[in-house]
This record gives structure tokens, C-alpha cells and sequence, in this order.
């Protein structure tokens, strides 16, 4: 199963408009979107001022921005080959590295590419050698990791983003996914099916020192770690439901943030790390939804 599928107040309203959606639930969550399309796989801009998604509309898969103060959504880059999906931000917000799937018959062939934010300049960074998924920005831009089953099963990788040079870092019999990056670029948090069930865990960037977070016989995966290094968000379904939690980065001080019967998945962190937001289908649909983080 492939699991891919942190200021004065003015300053703050100017840079993340916060005051940008009508309480759903009174000192809760607030619903970004109400368009009723099916979306996923969130990722919040470096300037605070959209956030980047999955989303199905008009049957077709590709990424889209939402403007979190005209809260208008547009599609990232229009084009009649093939879904798009996945998509992280470079750490100066300039370009944006996602999943391009080359449909060949009724197969896909996945590649990682490259695009400026406003949908110029596609580029191919890692060609098919199998499926090639979850790609993520280094801070220091330096790097991108992602997942590849070129070996025969989903492992973690990283290549330099001039797309030259591969290398690999993990090397289980069972599957790794999800990387996320420490704020310092040093660790790297990861969803990992190598105790039977999917668990977090962190290791560092050269692979090395791989330590298990999570201990429980349920499905932790899609960790993603805060701006200021203090927590990691991932998605579980240990309280009966998918929910989103956040803990320390040693696995200590585990809370379920959303903590609600409908399901809940994909968090993204703001930049100043005090907001979360996430997909929730609790209205209905699948809509994008934010809450504050203590």
C-alpha cells in the first residue's frame, strides 16, 4: 500500500491573513474552502500567503493554490498531458517540486518535477526509473527527498537539484515514505511500514541513526515537521479516526489536535508555526480547514 497517496498583531494580519473564513466550529477550527471538490496533501507557502493542494476538479487531479485572503483558488499550471500532484515549496517560495504522472495505456509513469510558483518553467528533476513520489524541499534548497520503489520498494531518497546526483538512504524489505525535513535540515522524519504496521520515525540526512517515534498498532504516516523544530504533526487513526496529532521530535508529549469523529489528514504547518491546517471532510466534503496550535 503506498501510503503518498516560529509578531506585532498588525504585522501578522498583513503577512497570514488570518481573518479569512467564518467560524465552523465557535473557539474551533475554520473552514478555508467550501467548493465540495475532493482535496489533499496540503503545503503552506513560505510567505504565508497560500497554500498549495491536490485537488479533483472536473475528474482531473492536479495542484492548486489557494489565496488565503481573497480565499480564490487557481489552478498551478494548465496543461493536457497528465495529472500533476504533491507539490513542495522551495524555501524562497520561487519554485515549487511535485509529482507528474506520464500516462502511458491505462499505467502511469510517475516523475518528480520542477515549476516556478506562477506555472512557468516545468521542469523534469527525476526521471520514471519507478514510481517517484513525496518530494520535498531542503531548507537550504539545496536538496529534494523523495520516495522511489526503484529498488523494488518504496525507499527514501535524495537528489541535488540540479537533478545530477542520487543517493539513497534507506534500505528496508518494508516500505518508507512520507519524508519530512527538520527546520535545520540535519533529520529527516519519515512514515515506515518496518514493524508491521505504519509508524513514524527520524533519522538524519545521510541516512544514518534511524530512531522509532511511534509506538502503537494503528496507522501513524504523513509527518511534517514545524517551523521551529519544536513538534511534528502526522496523521493516526490510533482514536478510531483518521486524526491529525502532534508530538516532539523524540515521540514525547502526544496530543490529538483535531480530535473529531470525521476524518482528518494531511496537515501542513503555517511558517510562523502557530497555525496547522488540514483536509476534513467534517462538513461533508473534503475541505480545507485551520486551527490554532497552543
Amino acid at each position: 500500500m503506498a501510503i503518498c497517496l516560529g509578531f506585532v498583531a498588525a504585522a501578522c494580519l498583513s503577512l497570514y491573513p488570518w481573518n479569512i473564513a467564518a467560524q465552523d466550529e465557535p473557539d474551533g477550527p475554520r473552514r478555508l474552502t467550501s467548493d465540495g471538490s475532493f482535496k489533499e496533501k496540503l503545503a503552506w507557502s513560505p510567505d504565508g500567503r497560500s497554500i498549495l493542494f491536490t485537488r479533483i476538479y472536473e475528474k482531473k487531479m492536479g495542484l492548486w493554490l489557494l489565496d488565503l485572503e481573497s480565499r480564490e483558488m487557481r489552478r498551478l499550471f494548465k496543461h493536457d498531458e497528465a495529472p500533476d500532484f504533491d507539490g513542495s515549496w522551495s524555501p524562497d517560495g520561487k519554485r515549487i517540486v511535485f509529482v507528474f504522472d506520464v500516462l502511458q495505456g491505462t499505467d502511469g509513469k510517475l516523475h518528480i518535477h520542477t515549476i516556478n510558483a506562477d506555472g512557468t518553467d516545468n521542469k523534469v528533476l527525476v526521471e520514471n526509473k519507478g514510481f517517484e513520489e513525496c518530494p520535498r524541499w531542503s531548507p537550504d534548497g539545496q536538496r529534494v527527498a523523495f520516495v522511489s520503489t526503484r529498488h523494488g520498494q518504496q525507499e527514501i531518497y535524495v537528489v541535488d537539484t540540479d537533478g545530477k546526483e542520487i543517493k539513497r538512504l534507506t534500505s528496508e524489505v518494508a516500505a518508507d515514505t512520507n519524508p519530512t525535513w527538520s527546520p535545520d535540515g540535519k533529520e529527516i522524519a519519515f512514515a515506515s511500514h518496518r514493524h508491521g504496521n505504519w509508524e513514524i520515525y527520524v533519522m538524519k540526512d545521510d541516512g544514518s541513526d534511524v530512531r522509532r517515534l511511534t509506538h502503537h498498532p494503528s496507522m501513524d504516516y504523513w509527518p511534517v515537521w514545524s517551523p521551529n523544530g519544536k513538534y511534528i504533526a502526522f496523521t493516526s487513526n490510533r482514536s478510531g479516526n483518521y486524526d491529525i496529532w502532534i508530538m516532539k521530535p523524540d515521540g514525547s508529549g502526544l496530543r490529538n489536535l483535531s480530535d473529531h469523529p470525521a476524518q482528518d489528514n494531511h496537515a501542513t504547518w503555517s511558517p510562523d508555526g502557530r497555525k496547522i491546517a488540514w483536509v476534513s471532510n467534517r462538513s461533508g466534503s473534503y475541505e480545507i480547514w485551520v486551527t490554532e496550535v497552543d
